[in-house]
């Protein structure tokens, strides 16, 4: 059965780039991404890690710690490393997980057999600190992923848990939030200072709380 939101994420221990770790005490008290790449040594993918991995600062300030996977082996993630820091200008600097057995790939239903039944699709999943998984995404292998997006999703996720309120379409950082239907208006009054808009009954933004 396929995992879904709210599932714990299934720990595991994996030799990385950056030795044997056991997952979910790598990830601590962090937020975590784990994403999969089809096959080392191939174009789109060494655009996409060389990308995230110049996002390091940016995942850091959040709390955010990035792995990445593939079936190949360690010693082919370290070979390809050097291709991806000659091309993109950006050493990686976060750890790959060697799965050539897809043990992980198959724990995590990264393998789709209906498309590629011998490497990982373009799969992210998005971790909390309480180890539940709170966001999937997967693409095909021949879609590069936009990296950026995950970081917009990464500050819904984090500004959602902590405050009773939801983002509306293409929300930002710093965009107005939507409060939660739940929340009566003499509540809401207490709970967010700065007021609130009243659209609907059950539509009413309200300036960034956090900002």
């Amino acid at each position: 059965m396929a995992l879904q939101l709210g599932d714990e994420a299934p720990d595991f221990e994996a030799e990385t780039t950056d030795g044997t770790i056991r997952f979910h005490e790598w990830l601590g008290d962090s937020w975590g991404v784990l994403f999969s790449h089809p096959k080392d040594f191939t174009p789109v993918c060494t655009t996409e890690l060389g990308y995230t991995a110049k996002l390091k600062p940016d995942f850091d300030r959040r709390n955010v710690k990035v792995i990445g996977l593939s079936v190949d082996t360690v010693a082919d993630h370290n070979e390809w490393a050097k291709d991806i820091e000659e091309t993109q200008g950006q050493e990686v600097n976060f750890p790959m997980i060697g799965d050539p057995d897809k043990k992980v790939a198959e724990l995590y239903g990264m393998i789709h057999p209906k498309s590629l039944d011998s490497l990982t699709v373009r799969s992210v999943f998005i971790i909390g600190p309480d180890k539940k998984i709170k966001l999937t995404i997967t693409y095909p292998a021949s879609t590069g992923r936009n990296f950026d997006e995950i970081l917009r999703v990464i500050d819904s996720l984090q500004l959602t848990a902590n405050y009773q309120v939801s983002t509306p379409v293409n929300w930002v950082y710093g965009g107005d939030v939507v409060i939660a239907p739940s929340i009566p208006d003499e509540e809401a009054k207490v709970k967010f200072p700065k007021g609130f808009n009243t659209l609907k009954p059950y539509l009413r933004l309200t300036p960034q709380p956090n900002k």
